[in-house]
């Protein structure tokens, strides 16, 4: 079954309309037709609306609904991920994965180590495209939510914004104490807000990981092996999943 979003305006009673790129889609692209079945999320996170398609108006795909059905499929933690820019598409990959495991939003961040360079100019267009990637991984894993992708922050910008949170972890080659992150991924409560940052390919400098020490902000182990900054954030939220839904 096809997934889609809503805007909250869109939904009215019984009836559900869906506009812009997933009209087109819905109409050009995949050529769905009249009573075909699809579900709607308003992007809440709370409901998902199951109707099917009552007719194709100039603009918009109208849909009735059928029944509500409680949306189950958001982690009950809030998790930022704080993914320092890594180099080619690595952050194309690491952005769908990310959401696909149920991360909340994202921060591309400038680090000491950051191969990448943007202007104002390309992070705009970056930060743009990252955010369509977010949308399409959301539909495709039938989120009730589109994690957002927010304009690149420095690191400073990155430790200042993850210390307001309730937890804040910052995994560290030089980190040993695994059972400690154990620990720590147990006592994370429903309706908490976490935060994880990743370094890029050459990991964080020194100074980087003792300004997050001072601001709070815990260095962890992700075990033995040394991880690609791409496979970090993806082991990191697949504990959290292991924790909260088995």
């Amino acid at each position: 079954m096809y997934h889609f979003f809503a805007m909250p305006a869109d939904i009215c009673g019984q009836d559900i309309f869906i506009r812009g790129a997933d009209y087109n889609h819905i109409r050009n692209v995949l050529r769905m037709k009249k009573g075909e079945v699809l579900s709607v999320s308003d992007g809440s996170g709370a409901r998902e609306y199951r109707c099917h398609i009552e007719d194709f108006e100039e603009d918009c795909v109208h849909c009735r609904l059928d029944f509500i059905k409680e949306a189950e499929v958001e982690l009950p933690v809030r998790i930022t991920l704080f993914q320092c820019l890594p180099k080619g598409d690595k952050m194309e990959f690491v952005l769908q994965k990310a959401v696909e495991l149920g991360v909340y939003e994202i921060i591309p961040v400038r680090s000491a180590r950051s191969v990448v360079k943007l202007d104002e100019k390309k992070a705009a267009g970056k930060t743009a495209r990252w955010n369509a990637i977010s949308e399409a991984a959301a539909k495709q894993s039938k989120r009730a939510y589109i994690p957002e992708v927010k304009p690149v922050v420095s690191f400073a910008d990155a430790v200042q914004y993850a210390a307001t949170l309730d937890h804040a972890l910052i995994p560290y080659e030089l980190s040993d104490d695994f059972g400690r992150t154990r620990k720590l991924i147990d006592s994370l409560q429903s309706g908490e807000t976490a935060g994880v940052l990743i370094g890029p390919e050459g990991g964080f400098a020194e100074e980087e990981v003792e300004a997050a020490r001072r601001s709070g902000i815990i260095p962890v182990s992700l075990g033995k092996r040394i991880l690609r900054t791409e496979t970090a954030a993806m082991v990191f939220l697949s504990w959290l999943v292991y924790r909260f839904e088995h």
